[in-house]
């Protein structure tokens, strides 16, 4: 009876709880060390340099920040705001678009000034056209009038 009892302290349940226990733990040990090695590799302290270098870095840093071409990227910065904020005026100046306008706008007139002219010319040949119709129509019947 007293080893069916010691084995269910080794149950299943049990043993997974003690692993994920033992997991977290080495993965905080792990964090903490990470975190540790990070922030002592960026820190930089006086004490390694001397007066002389740290001279030479402060004018390096200042080169550096000298050679930045900063009148480019402002008007680079410029530029790029006006085209996102005038596409419209761009597009009109492109002549093609403008030639198209000018284009639409001549066969808009030109069809105002022969829509009356087209009308009458379309009525007479709807009106000749029934007349032959009714021709051949009177020509089936068999018998033919002719009109003045």
């Amino acid at each position: 009876m007293e080893v069916l009892h010691s084995w269910r302290v080794f149950s299943f349940k049990n043993t997974t709880i003690v692993v994920c226990f033992l997991n977290a733990v080495a993965a905080l040990l792990l964090l903490q060390n990470f975190f540790s090695l990070a922030s002592s590799r960026y820190r930089i302290s006086t004490s390694q340099f001397t007066s002389e270098q740290i001279q030479y870095i402060k004018e390096s840093e200042g080169i550096r920040l000298a050679m930045q071409p900063l009148e480019l990227i402002k008007r680079v910065m410029e530029i790029e705001q006006e085209a996102y904020a005038k596409p419209e005026t761009v597009q009109q100046k492109d002549p093609k678009q403008t030639v198209a306008i000018d284009l639409s706008k001549r066969l808009k007139d030109f069809r105002s000034l022969n829509d009356a002219g087209s009308l009458k010319d379309l009525e007479e040949w709807r009106k000749r056209k029934m007349e032959r119709a009714r021709q051949q129509e009177l020509g089936k019947n068999g018998y033919v009038t002719s009109q003045a």
